[in-house]
């Protein structure tokens, strides 16, 4: 059969769409890059906050249309939104023929089978399963990009977010198992691997009764991977002796992903995260002394239930005060069965969205000045793509590949997609960078 997969949201569900089609492609289905080739069409799910939601509904209707005019055969539904709305996705959309939980994308080939002989298969398997097994998989990045998965599920449970209901608790996966994985993605060419999970600063927790992120990376640094990075470390996990390790390895990257999501303390603990204001600062101070050069990214929300203008000017003062290299913000998302959707003092989406607006021209400001600074500095830049005959566009080791910034670059030597080159920096944009070869 032939099988096309349209995967949606974070990395972490990216890994999970892998796993399915490694299982599919071992088991002689052929897989497809257009639906419009296709027997079957999985779209994987994201199913985290509104916007989300309705992007991966919008999809499915799409591919729900093409089954109705006799271009598909069978419509899967995966990933969260499946796991988390599967009888009312079945009733508002007929035309899917399976729904495949996060707890049951291993048995997806066991799915695809049932589907020959009979309609309306729901898998929602238990979403706390402990992924360990050598599962075949099909890399869908480019060839000098692979993420490694070494945890599954939540415990932190922050009251805006529906993810441990959609995944579980967290489960970490053993470290021998991940370093032949890595192996494995090193042999295949890969340059920059990306260590992901929903919280990867408490990784061994479970399994080992103590933090092993700092052992983990210091296994996998010896592996000579050009460019190792960590995204989502809490601000609670990062410690002296995880600073140390990426410290020591020139091939792991000196960027701290850490969402940090408000600076009132009256608003984290509303959000039940587990710092304060003071202990942030105390934690980024920590990071730039321990590691030269650190690239610090963050997030925040705005507009959270009863946040007032102290609380939000107390975040905008932060935000001025602490000079992130790089920041993301989103107003807050209200979703049902969680317990900050029981909050009182809801914020209406216009005061929500003229808080998102104020908050990202303050970064914008600072992205510039500190852009500025990187006139005449040469960056190693990791070729991603070539926009014309001689304009091409890659990355710094302090940006994340779709999330941060990028930096241009003129030449008319041929170079290719994972190349890398060292680049004079000679313009600044808001967040972007242009330069030439040297």
């Amino acid at each position: 059969m032939k099988i096309a997969l349209e995967s949606l949201g974070c990395s972490k569900n990216l890994v999970d769409a892998e796993i399915m089609l490694g299982i599919l492609n071992k088991q002689g289905h052929q897989l497809v890059g257009d639906a419009e080739d296709a027997d079957m069409v999985i779209v994987n799910t994201c199913g985290f906050i509104e916007s989300a939601k309705q992007e991966s509904i919008d999809s499915i209707v799409t591919f729900a249309d093409m089954k109705k005019e006799g271009q598909l055969k069978y419509l899967l539904v995966s990933g969260c939104l499946a796991q988390r709305y599967p009888d009312e996705l079945t009733s508002e959309i007929p035309e899917i023929d399976a729904i495949v939980g996060t707890g049951s994308y291993q048995n997806i080939n066991e799915i695809v089978d049932k589907l020959q002989e009979e309609k309306g298969i729901k898998d929602i398997s238990d979403i706390n399963f402990i992924f360990n097994e050598d599962l075949p998989r099909y890399i869908s990045t480019p060839n000098h990009l692979a993420y490694l998965k070494i945890g599954e599920g939540c415990d932190n449970n922050c009251t805006y977010c529906i993810i441990p209901k959609l995944r579980g608790k967290y489960r970490s996966r053993k470290m021998d198992i991940l370093i032949e994985e890595a192996k494995s993605l090193k042999e295949r060419g890969v340059k920059e691997l990306v260590v992901i999970a929903q919280d990867t600063s408490v990784y061994g927790n479970d399994i080992y009764n103590k933090p092993m992120l700092a052992e983990l990376l210091e296994r996998l640094a010896k592996l000579d991977f050009k460019w190792i990075r960590v995204l989502y470390l809490y601000p609670e996990g990062i410690t002296k002796e995880l600073l140390d390790v990426i410290a020591k390895y020139d091939n792991i990257c000196s960027y701290f992903d850490i969402p940090m999501q408000h600076a009132s303390d009256k608003i984290l603990k509303l959000m039940n995260r587990k710092t304060s204001k003071l202990e942030l600062k105390e934690k980024v101070n920590m990071i730039r002394e321990s590691v030269p050069n650190a690239t610090i990214r963050t997030t925040f929300i705005v507009g959270f239930p009863g946040e007032t203008d102290t609380d939000f000017n107390e975040l905008l003062e932060f935000v001025e005060e602490i000079k992130f290299d790089k920041m993301g913000a989103f107003t807050y998302s209200r979703e049902e069965d969680t317990p900050a959707d029981k909050l009182h003092n809801h914020l209406d989406e216009e005061v929500k969205r003229d808080r998102l607006e104020r908050i990202m021209m303050v970064q914008q400001s600072i992205s510039e000045d500190l852009n500025l600074d990187k006139i005449d500095k040469v960056i190693e830049v990791l070729v991603e793509d070539k926009i014309d005959d001689t304009l091409y566009v890659g990355r710094s080791q302090n940006d994340a590949e779709d999330i941060d910034s990028v930096i241009y670059f003129e030449s008319d030597d041929d170079y290719y997609e994972g190349d890398f080159v060292n680049i004079k920096i000679e313009k600044t944009y808001e967040y972007d960078l242009k330069g030439s070869v040297v």
